[in-house]
């Protein structure tokens, strides 16, 4: 969803246009540019950038964002995806933090149908639909798991030795720094990852936010995926740790309302397979059996509330006022009793 710009989260544009024209990206500095706030996500702020009968997005991080909102390490992603893999925007200009006082970077605009809940209940989606998309999306989380990062030039980008070990800490400790409310069931479930990581595992390029409203589907097919978006978190890893966190994402029709209350997708839409379905699907088409498998939903879910209360913690410190994080708190207790749930219970399914 595309608005106007949200008090507090304005930029110079004078110094846009300027930084622009610098890199010939606009021809005549006199010309208008448009600019709106892209209003999903709670992440990165991301703006459209209209003129001269062209549009771009511009992507910066929140103000006092410290973690996880390296903007020239999700460029240099972006750049090297764009050597060899069709699905990821096109990466154009990087500014750094001496033009508007955080660093930004500058990416084409995709075209095509972001399934967000809102959009998704307005084009009201048959069920035979959501089981074509629902294919369509996990085969291209498939195909992303096999890029040859080696060979577009990623190899540095992560290290996968030792990369299950430090999710679950680094995780643990980024909770305890934003940690704003006692909730009991945060160091269980801290716990019990540390007790539970599986000892062996593969590793591949992980994009760490695969979700529905991540992919952009072009506007009149759900065969294929134009393009991936948000890859501030890509990494070299565990690609079943990328699949758990799509688990954690995937909230189901049978769901408890309180799941459906805090992950609000169109996952919930009937047509789309639930989430032991889904898993069948991954494991028949990678070969690959998932023996730990509430370790990875319940990791996901984990990282889900650690991210939700960084962001709760920057709206009650003051440094945004948008109004849709004030009660992210909540929600964040909500995340860790769903994985407190399929902990105790040992299954993905039927938590509450």
């Amino acid at each position: 969803m595309i608005q106007e710009v949200r008090k507090g989260d304005e930029i110079d544009l004078k110094l846009i246009k300027s930084f622009l024209f610098e890199n010939r990206l606009i021809e005549n500095p006199e010309n208008k540019i448009l600019i709106k706030q892209f209003s999903n996500g709670f992440s990165n702020l991301t703006y459209l950038l209209q003129f001269e009968k062209k549009e771009f997005v511009l992507r910066l991080p929140p103000k006092g964002a410290k973690f996880g909102h390296d903007m020239k390490r999700e460029f240099k992603v972006l750049l090297n995806l764009n050597k060899g893999f069709d699905k990821a925007p096109k990466a154009i200009l990087f500014g750094s933090d001496l033009i508007i006082g955080r660093p930004f970077y500058i990416m084409e605009n995709v075209d095509g149908v972001i399934l967000t809940r809102k959009k998704a209940f307005s084009m009201n989606i048959s069920s035979s639909e959501y089981k074509k998309i629902a294919s369509t999306w996990l085969k291209t989380f498939i195909e992303l798991h096999k890029i040859d990062y080696k060979k577009i030039g990623l190899n540095d980008l992560g290290k996968p030795l030792g990369y299950v070990d430090r999710q679950v800490k680094n995780w643990g400790n980024q909770y305890l720094k934003a940690k704003t409310d006692e909730i009991k069931e945060a160091e269980k479930v801290m716990n019990w990852l540390e007790k539970n990581k599986p000892k062996k595992h593969k590793y591949s390029l992980i994009h760490n936010d695969y979700k529905y409203d991540n992919v952009v589907f072009p506007n009149n097919s759900w065969d294929k995926i134009k393009s991936i978006l948000d890859w501030e978190m890509c990494t070299i890893g565990d690609p079943l740790m990328d699949f758990g966190t799509s688990l954690a994402y995937w909230t189901m029709e049978s769901d408890h309302k309180n799941i459906k209350e805090v992950l609000n997708y169109p996952t919930v839409n009937h047509g789309n397979p639930s989430r032991m379905e889904l898993v069948d699907i991954y494991e028949s088409k990678t070969k690959i059996k998932i023996n730990d498998l509430v370790f990875y939903y319940t990791y996901g879910l984990f990282k889900i509330s650690v991210i939700v209360q960084q962001i709760f913690l920057r709206y009650k410190i003051g440094l945004t006022s948008n109004e849709k994080f004030k009660d992210l708190n909540k929600m964040t207790k909500l995340l860790l009793q769903i994985s407190w749930q399929s902990i105790q219970k040992n299954r993905i399914e039927r938590l509450f």
